[in-house]
Protein backbone atom coordinates (compact mmCIF):
# COMPACT_ATOMS: atom_id res chain seq x y z
CA UNK A 1 0.00 0.00 0.00
CA UNK A 2 1.44 3.41 -1.35
CA UNK A 3 -0.94 5.81 0.72
CA UNK A 4 0.40 6.60 4.44
CA UNK A 5 -1.43 4.90 7.44
CA UNK A 6 -2.79 6.90 9.77
CA UNK A 7 -0.50 6.48 12.47
CA UNK A 8 1.94 7.50 9.75
CA UNK A 9 0.03 10.73 9.08
CA UNK A 10 -0.06 11.41 12.61
CA UNK A 11 3.48 11.32 12.92
CA UNK A 12 4.02 13.66 9.82
CA UNK A 13 1.48 15.89 11.25
CA UNK A 14 3.68 16.12 14.75
CA UNK A 15 6.73 17.34 12.12
CA UNK A 16 5.13 19.49 10.22
CA UNK A 17 3.51 21.40 13.61
CA UNK A 18 7.38 21.45 15.02
CA UNK A 19 8.86 23.21 11.63
CA UNK A 20 6.22 25.31 11.59
CA UNK A 21 3.88 24.13 8.48
CA UNK A 22 0.48 23.95 9.00
CA UNK A 23 -1.64 20.74 8.54
CA UNK A 24 -6.02 20.08 7.88
CA UNK A 25 -7.70 18.43 10.57
CA UNK A 26 -11.08 17.90 9.21
CA UNK A 27 -12.46 21.67 7.98
CA UNK A 28 -9.92 23.19 9.62
CA UNK A 29 -6.34 24.50 8.61
CA UNK A 30 -4.75 24.49 12.11
CA UNK A 31 -0.68 25.72 12.66
CA UNK A 32 1.51 25.54 16.31
CA UNK A 33 1.14 29.20 17.89
CA UNK A 34 4.89 28.44 18.48
CA UNK A 35 6.14 27.74 15.17
CA UNK A 36 4.20 29.57 13.27
CA UNK A 37 5.50 32.64 11.21
CA UNK A 38 4.06 35.66 9.91
CA UNK A 39 3.68 34.82 6.25
CA UNK A 40 1.70 31.90 7.05
CA UNK A 41 -0.44 33.83 9.66
CA UNK A 42 -1.20 36.17 6.76
CA UNK A 43 -1.91 33.03 4.57
CA UNK A 44 -4.62 31.99 7.12
CA UNK A 45 -5.91 35.65 7.36
CA UNK A 46 -6.63 35.38 3.96
CA UNK A 47 -8.56 32.89 4.02
CA UNK A 48 -11.02 33.89 6.45
CA UNK A 49 -11.56 34.90 10.40
CA UNK A 50 -8.89 33.12 12.64
CA UNK A 51 -8.88 31.85 15.93
CA UNK A 52 -6.52 30.50 18.62
CA UNK A 53 -7.11 27.28 20.33
CA UNK A 54 -5.67 26.93 23.84
CA UNK A 55 -6.40 24.58 26.74
CA UNK A 56 -8.70 24.74 29.88
CA UNK A 57 -5.77 25.28 31.77
CA UNK A 58 -4.07 27.99 29.86
CA UNK A 59 -7.97 29.64 29.47
CA UNK A 60 -7.75 29.74 33.54
CA UNK A 61 -4.76 31.60 33.65
CA UNK A 62 -5.34 33.96 31.21
CA UNK A 63 -9.40 34.13 32.44
CA UNK A 64 -10.56 33.39 29.31
CA UNK A 65 -14.19 31.41 28.93
CA UNK A 66 -13.24 28.07 27.82
CA UNK A 67 -17.01 27.42 26.78
CA UNK A 68 -15.73 23.67 25.17
CA UNK A 69 -14.69 22.64 28.87
CA UNK A 70 -10.92 21.58 27.97
CA UNK A 71 -10.42 24.03 25.27
CA UNK A 72 -11.13 27.56 24.33
CA UNK A 73 -10.66 29.25 21.18
CA UNK A 74 -9.48 32.69 21.26
CA UNK A 75 -11.16 34.95 18.18
CA UNK A 76 -7.88 36.72 16.62
CA UNK A 77 -9.08 40.38 16.61
CA UNK A 78 -7.76 42.29 13.43
CA UNK A 79 -4.72 44.29 15.14
CA UNK A 80 -3.62 40.97 16.70
CA UNK A 81 0.05 39.96 15.44
CA UNK A 82 2.63 37.42 15.62
CA UNK A 83 3.66 38.51 19.02
CA UNK A 84 0.15 38.72 20.58
CA UNK A 85 -0.65 35.11 20.00
CA UNK A 86 2.87 33.95 21.17
CA UNK A 87 1.96 36.15 24.37
CA UNK A 88 -1.02 33.95 24.26
CA UNK A 89 0.60 30.85 23.93
CA UNK A 90 3.74 31.59 26.04
CA UNK A 91 2.99 32.42 29.79
CA UNK A 92 7.13 33.27 30.24
CA UNK A 93 5.96 36.92 30.31
CA UNK A 94 2.47 37.24 31.96
CA UNK A 95 4.30 38.14 35.06
CA UNK A 96 6.17 40.69 33.24
CA UNK A 97 4.00 41.98 30.89
CA UNK A 98 0.43 40.69 31.89
CA UNK A 99 -2.26 40.58 28.72
CA UNK A 100 -4.90 42.47 28.25
CA UNK A 101 -8.08 41.00 28.10
CA UNK A 102 -10.90 40.64 27.61
CA UNK A 103 -10.62 37.52 25.24
CA UNK A 104 -13.57 36.97 23.22
CA UNK A 105 -13.82 33.35 23.17
CA UNK A 106 -15.79 31.41 20.19
CA UNK A 107 -19.05 29.10 21.68
CA UNK A 108 -21.35 26.85 20.20
CA UNK A 109 -20.50 24.53 16.97
CA UNK A 110 -18.06 21.42 16.30
CA UNK A 111 -14.45 21.26 18.14
CA UNK A 112 -12.96 18.30 17.50
CA UNK A 113 -11.11 19.72 14.93
CA UNK A 114 -9.56 22.09 17.53
CA UNK A 115 -9.18 19.64 20.02
CA UNK A 116 -7.16 17.20 17.69
CA UNK A 117 -5.06 20.18 16.72
CA UNK A 118 -4.54 20.47 20.65
CA UNK A 119 -3.54 16.86 21.08
CA UNK A 120 -0.83 17.17 18.36
CA UNK A 121 0.60 20.05 19.25
CA UNK A 122 1.12 18.13 22.97
CA UNK A 123 2.32 15.29 21.04
CA UNK A 124 4.90 17.36 18.85
CA UNK A 125 6.26 18.78 22.12
CA UNK A 126 5.47 22.18 21.46
CA UNK A 127 3.53 24.82 23.45
CA UNK A 128 -0.37 23.76 23.21
CA UNK A 129 -1.91 26.16 20.98
CA UNK A 130 -2.86 26.05 18.06
CA UNK A 131 -3.95 28.83 14.84
CA UNK A 132 -6.48 28.23 12.90
CA UNK A 133 -9.07 29.01 9.86
CA UNK A 134 -11.98 26.69 8.31
CA UNK A 135 -11.64 27.16 4.36
CA UNK A 136 -10.13 25.34 1.38
CA UNK A 137 -6.20 24.33 2.00
CA UNK A 138 -4.01 23.64 -0.67
CA UNK A 139 -2.42 20.46 -1.49
CA UNK A 140 0.15 19.50 -0.12
CA UNK A 141 -0.45 19.41 3.61
CA UNK A 142 -0.82 16.39 5.56
CA UNK A 143 -4.44 15.69 6.34
CA UNK A 144 -6.10 14.27 9.10
CA UNK A 145 -10.33 13.29 10.19
CA UNK A 146 -11.19 15.68 13.07
CA UNK A 147 -11.68 13.20 15.91
CA UNK A 148 -8.74 10.93 15.34
CA UNK A 149 -6.66 9.42 18.09
CA UNK A 150 -3.29 11.03 18.44
CA UNK A 151 -2.41 8.34 21.46
CA UNK A 152 0.88 7.07 20.51
CA UNK A 153 0.08 3.65 18.55
CA UNK A 154 1.85 0.11 19.99
CA UNK A 155 5.87 -0.30 19.78
CA UNK A 156 7.81 -2.81 18.08
CA UNK A 157 10.66 -4.51 18.38
CA UNK A 158 13.99 -3.02 16.68
CA UNK A 159 17.33 -4.39 18.55
CA UNK A 160 18.04 -5.67 21.39
CA UNK A 161 21.76 -7.19 23.01
CA UNK A 162 23.87 -8.05 26.06
CA UNK A 163 25.11 -4.52 28.18
CA UNK A 164 26.57 -5.11 30.86
CA UNK A 165 26.10 -2.22 33.20
CA UNK A 166 27.30 -0.93 36.56
CA UNK A 167 24.08 -2.27 38.38
CA UNK A 168 24.67 -5.67 36.86
CA UNK A 169 27.14 -7.49 33.80
CA UNK A 170 23.90 -9.91 33.08
CA UNK A 171 22.26 -6.58 31.45
CA UNK A 172 20.50 -6.97 28.21
CA UNK A 173 18.70 -4.17 26.28
CA UNK A 174 15.97 -4.15 24.81
CA UNK A 175 14.86 -1.15 22.11
CA UNK A 176 10.92 -0.19 20.87
CA UNK A 177 9.74 1.98 18.32
CA UNK A 178 6.51 3.35 18.54
CA UNK A 179 4.53 2.36 15.46
CA UNK A 180 4.50 5.27 12.50
CA UNK A 181 8.19 5.77 13.53
CA UNK A 182 7.35 7.80 16.69
CA UNK A 183 9.58 7.79 19.97
CA UNK A 184 11.79 5.27 20.96
CA UNK A 185 12.02 3.56 24.55
CA UNK A 186 14.27 0.88 26.30
CA UNK A 187 13.53 -1.89 28.73
CA UNK A 188 16.76 -2.74 30.48
CA UNK A 189 16.42 -6.64 31.62
CA UNK A 190 18.57 -7.47 34.79
CA UNK A 191 19.71 -11.19 34.71
CA UNK A 192 16.52 -13.37 33.62
CA UNK A 193 13.41 -12.48 35.43
CA UNK A 194 11.09 -15.37 36.17
CA UNK A 195 8.48 -14.66 34.13
CA UNK A 196 6.04 -17.14 36.33
CA UNK A 197 6.06 -14.92 39.39
CA UNK A 198 5.85 -11.04 40.18
CA UNK A 199 9.15 -8.66 38.51
CA UNK A 200 10.84 -6.22 40.21
CA UNK A 201 10.05 -3.81 37.80
CA UNK A 202 10.53 0.36 37.51
CA UNK A 203 8.76 2.53 35.11
CA UNK A 204 11.22 5.34 34.79
CA UNK A 205 9.92 8.19 32.55
CA UNK A 206 13.11 9.59 30.41
CA UNK A 207 15.01 12.62 32.47
CA UNK A 208 17.83 14.53 30.25
CA UNK A 209 18.28 16.97 33.37
CA UNK A 210 18.08 13.99 36.18
CA UNK A 211 19.44 10.98 34.67
CA UNK A 212 22.44 12.54 32.82
CA UNK A 213 22.96 16.03 34.13
CA UNK A 214 22.85 15.20 37.62
CA UNK A 215 20.12 17.92 38.27
CA UNK A 216 19.54 18.52 41.94
CA UNK A 217 15.77 19.85 41.20
CA UNK A 218 14.35 16.25 41.13
CA UNK A 219 14.77 12.49 41.82
CA UNK A 220 15.09 11.56 38.98
CA UNK A 221 18.87 10.51 38.63
CA UNK A 222 18.97 8.84 41.87
CA UNK A 223 15.85 6.58 41.26
CA UNK A 224 17.39 5.46 38.47
CA UNK A 225 20.33 4.20 39.80
CA UNK A 226 18.56 2.87 43.25
CA UNK A 227 16.28 1.15 40.87
CA UNK A 228 18.99 -0.53 38.91
CA UNK A 229 21.31 -1.23 41.89
CA UNK A 230 18.49 -2.99 43.45
CA UNK A 231 17.57 -5.31 40.65
CA UNK A 232 20.89 -5.63 40.49
CA UNK A 233 21.35 -7.34 43.86
CA UNK A 234 18.97 -8.98 43.63
CA UNK A 235 19.96 -10.99 40.49
CA UNK A 236 16.84 -9.83 38.25
CA UNK A 237 14.23 -7.39 37.58
CA UNK A 238 12.89 -5.14 34.63
CA UNK A 239 13.23 -1.07 34.30
CA UNK A 240 11.20 0.38 31.46
CA UNK A 241 13.44 3.80 30.52
CA UNK A 242 10.32 5.73 28.35
CA UNK A 243 10.65 8.75 26.17
CA UNK A 244 8.22 11.00 28.33
CA UNK A 245 10.79 13.53 29.42
CA UNK A 246 9.07 16.11 32.01
CA UNK A 247 6.17 14.15 32.80
CA UNK A 248 5.13 13.77 28.89
CA UNK A 249 5.52 17.59 28.14
CA UNK A 250 9.11 17.19 26.62
CA UNK A 251 12.72 18.95 27.31
CA UNK A 252 11.35 22.35 25.95
CA UNK A 253 8.45 23.01 27.54
CA UNK A 254 10.19 21.58 31.08
CA UNK A 255 12.68 23.94 30.70
CA UNK A 256 9.44 26.88 30.20
CA UNK A 257 7.99 25.09 33.51
CA UNK A 258 11.34 25.68 35.65
CA UNK A 259 11.49 29.51 33.90
CA UNK A 260 8.04 29.51 35.87
CA UNK A 261 8.93 27.87 39.40
CA UNK A 262 11.92 30.73 39.72
CA UNK A 263 9.11 33.34 39.30
CA UNK A 264 7.14 31.52 42.21
CA UNK A 265 4.88 29.14 41.08
CA UNK A 266 5.53 25.30 41.71
CA UNK A 267 5.44 22.71 39.42
CA UNK A 268 1.88 21.72 39.26
CA UNK A 269 0.92 25.52 39.07
CA UNK A 270 3.90 25.69 36.22
CA UNK A 271 2.58 22.79 33.94
CA UNK A 272 -0.85 24.72 34.44
CA UNK A 273 0.45 28.21 32.72
CA UNK A 274 1.68 26.27 30.45
CA UNK A 275 -1.62 24.89 29.14
CA UNK A 276 -0.99 21.51 30.38
CA UNK A 277 -2.10 18.84 32.81
CA UNK A 278 -0.39 17.87 36.12
CA UNK A 279 1.43 14.76 34.13
CA UNK A 280 0.43 14.29 30.49
CA UNK A 281 1.86 10.92 30.78
CA UNK A 282 0.30 7.27 29.17
CA UNK A 283 1.43 4.37 31.30
CA UNK A 284 -0.55 2.57 28.84
CA UNK A 285 2.98 2.63 27.26
CA UNK A 286 4.38 0.49 29.67
CA UNK A 287 1.89 -1.86 30.09
CA UNK A 288 2.27 -2.68 26.72
CA UNK A 289 6.14 -3.47 26.71
CA UNK A 290 5.73 -5.42 29.69
CA UNK A 291 3.25 -7.86 27.70
CA UNK A 292 5.37 -8.08 25.13
CA UNK A 293 8.10 -9.17 27.43
CA UNK A 294 6.19 -11.60 28.37
CA UNK A 295 5.65 -10.40 31.98
CA UNK A 296 1.70 -10.04 33.57
CA UNK A 297 2.46 -9.72 37.71
CA UNK A 298 5.40 -6.81 38.96
CA UNK A 299 6.60 -5.70 42.08
CA UNK A 300 6.47 -2.61 41.25
CA UNK A 301 8.99 -0.24 42.29
CA UNK A 302 6.80 3.45 42.46
CA UNK A 303 6.05 5.92 44.47
CA UNK A 304 2.99 7.10 42.19
CA UNK A 305 0.00 5.71 43.31
CA UNK A 306 -1.22 6.37 39.28
CA UNK A 307 1.38 4.21 38.05
CA UNK A 308 0.11 1.49 39.72
CA UNK A 309 -3.63 1.76 39.03
CA UNK A 310 -2.86 1.93 35.46
CA UNK A 311 -1.02 -1.44 35.17
CA UNK A 312 -3.82 -2.65 37.42
CA UNK A 313 -6.42 -0.97 34.28
CA UNK A 314 -3.99 -2.88 31.91
CA UNK A 315 -4.22 -5.99 32.88
CA UNK A 316 -0.65 -6.19 34.55
CA UNK A 317 -1.14 -7.29 38.10
CA UNK A 318 0.81 -5.36 40.70
CA UNK A 319 1.49 -7.81 43.42
CA UNK A 320 3.28 -5.40 45.65
CA UNK A 321 4.29 -1.58 45.71
CA UNK A 322 8.33 -1.09 46.36
CA UNK A 323 8.86 1.92 47.56
CA UNK A 324 11.51 4.25 46.17
CA UNK A 325 12.47 7.17 48.26
CA UNK A 326 15.89 8.65 47.42
CA UNK A 327 17.32 11.86 46.70
CA UNK A 328 15.65 14.17 48.53
CA UNK A 329 18.00 17.54 49.09
CA UNK A 330 17.24 21.34 49.67
CA UNK A 331 17.32 22.19 46.23
CA UNK A 332 14.49 19.60 45.42
CA UNK A 333 12.33 19.57 48.78
CA UNK A 334 9.95 21.57 47.86
CA UNK A 335 9.19 19.69 44.47
CA UNK A 336 8.64 16.51 46.36
CA UNK A 337 6.43 18.22 48.75
CA UNK A 338 4.17 18.53 45.99
CA UNK A 339 4.55 15.82 44.58
CA UNK A 340 3.21 14.49 48.00
CA UNK A 341 0.35 16.77 48.41
CA UNK A 342 -0.73 17.45 44.77
CA UNK A 343 -0.25 14.21 42.46
CA UNK A 344 -0.72 12.11 45.74
CA UNK A 345 2.59 10.32 45.57
CA UNK A 346 3.16 8.00 48.52
CA UNK A 347 5.48 8.53 51.38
Amino acid sequence: MLQPTIPELIARARADLRVGVPVVVGPMILAAAETLTADRLSDLRALGPVAVAITGRRAETLKARAYDGDIARVVLPDTADLEWIRALADPADDLRMPMKGPFTTMRGGDSSAWRTGIALSKAAQVLPAVVGVEGTAPDGLTRLPADIDTAAGLPRDVASARLPIAASKTGRLHVYREDGGGEEHYAVEIGTPDRTGPVLVRLHSACFTGDVLGSLKCDCGPQLHAALNTMGAEGAGILLYLNQEGRGIGLANKMRAYDLQDQGFDTVQANHRLGFEDDERDFRLGASLLRRLGIGRIRLMTNNPRKIAMMMAQGIEVAERVPLHVGRGPDNAAYLDVKRDKSGHLR
